[in-house]
């Protein structure tokens, strides 16, 4: 049986780098939710824009059928993927069953965080746009939240922590 996780906060809170030690750990296909985007949601966001609804159902469509064909073969996956909406997840968890574990903190660290990234399309000034957006995790939906605070390697630890339990009992 597969397994699916998604990584999922808003912008800058370190859902690649966690996703990336979850793959390696489990031995998962991991993608970069970003790379499911449109060119056009690419030009936008690099140009200040906040992507709408219609902008993100068809990445959130894509992302999902990525993951239902690797389940179909019986791999294991893990998506970075901001999964910002309630609905959003709706879409991404559709004929699956997905553990999200989602990163959190506050906009002044993660704002902070993204001013030293380099080479990233997103810029700082769409990240309240992001919280504006963002829907916790509720209690009929698989998941964790987990704390940022700290470095990276210690939520990567608190995430492998949940990973491994939600997996243990799947």
């Amino acid at each position: 049986m597969s397994t699916h996780i998604i990584v999922m906060g808003v912008s800058g809170c370190g859902k690649t780098t966690v996703a990336q030690a979850l793959a390696d750990e489990f031995g998962f296909e991991m993608a970069e939710g970003d790379d499911f985007h449109p060119k056009a949601n690419v030009d936008k966001m690099s140009h200040g824009i906040p992507l709408n609804d219609d902008d993100r159902w068809p990445w959130l469509k894509t992302i999902n059928q990525w993951m239902r064909d690797k389940d179909a073969r019986g791999v294991s996956t893990v998506v970075s993927c901001s999964a910002l909406k309630r609905a959003y997840r709706d879409v991404l968890r559709q004929n699956l069953d997905v553990l999200f574990i989602h990163l959190v903190g506050s906009e002044e660290l993660i704002g902070s965080r993204m001013k030293q990234r380099k080479g990233h399309y997103m810029p700082v000034s769409l990240l309240p746009s992001q919280f504006a957006d963002l829907e916790p995790l509720q209690s009929d939906e698989t998941g964790y939240d987990i704390d940022i605070s700290g470095s990276p390697q210690q939520v990567e630890g608190r995430a492998l922590e949940v990973a491994k339990k939600y997996i243990g009992t799947h």
